[in-house]
């Protein structure tokens, strides 16, 4: 029995796991696109991209979920593709609802992540931008070349704190009955078995650990950009 708690705590990691590196792999881009809407000089772009923003952050992530998941079924008859495989583990626990959790969460974090990205930007110095086009550089250049680096050491510190958010916001998934850790541990419980709380507790403490390690390491290498 013990074994068997075991496989489906394992099983609940791997896709809490997949969600939260899926999660960062879709959000880091799409929120450097929302970024670029906020600050467009295009004011109907700028103004309605704020509007979405100030949706996402202001709204509880849980509430997202269940509206992206059960709102298009029950409003256009929309479905969710299904896996097929051929693969039943995969299928099952990477099925409709994995889909809907994984949109949720990167639409919500892109925002955030939009948010941060502007910080960073608006936090160079603007005679950075003059010094670039002074020595004959493009926009584009200037920015790729002389600010996003910069950019980039100073939005470590805030997306770090939201990374590790993620990880215990993963849980948030269950409430769709997505297979990750606190579901499998969840279901244990119910069958009186109360252990796999507390391990499913050490998974996150470890991922968090993990996670803290290299995004600590990552902002030390980037040190070079103190002034």
């Amino acid at each position: 029995m013990f074994l068997k708690i075991l496989l489906e705590l394992s099983n609940g990691f791997i896709v809490t796991f997949l969600l939260f590196t899926l999660t960062l792999i879709f959000s880091l881009p799409l929120g450097l696109l929302m970024c670029f809407c906020l600050m467009s000089k295009f004011k109907p772009l700028s103004i309605i991209m704020k509007i979405i923003v100030l949706i996402l952050r202001g709204t509880p992530l849980m509430l997202q979920i269940f509206v992206i998941f059960y709102v298009p079924g029950l409003m256009f008859d929309f479905k969710w593709p299904l896996m097929n495989t051929g693969w039943e583990w995969f299928d099952h626990n990477f099925s409709t609802r994995f889909i809907a959790a994984l949109v949720a969460f990167s639409i919500n974090y892109a925002a955030y992540f939009a948010e941060i990205y502007r910080g960073g930007i608006q936090s160079v110095p603007k005679g950075q931008y003059e010094a670039g086009e002074v020595l004959g550089l493009t926009k584009r250049q200037v920015f790729f070349d002389i600010i996003l680096l910069q950019v980039i050491k100073r939005i470590i510190p805030p997306i770090s704190n939201e990374v590790i958010t993620l990880v215990k916001d993963t849980s948030l998934a269950n409430v769709i009955s997505v297979t990750e850790i606190m579901f499998a541990a969840n279901l244990e419980l119910k069958s009186g078995y109360i252990w796999p709380i507390f391990a499913a507790g050490l998974f996150y403490l470890i991922f968090n650990t993990v996670v803290t390690i290299i995004l600590s390491k990552t902002e030390k290498k980037l040190m070079y950009f103190e002034v």
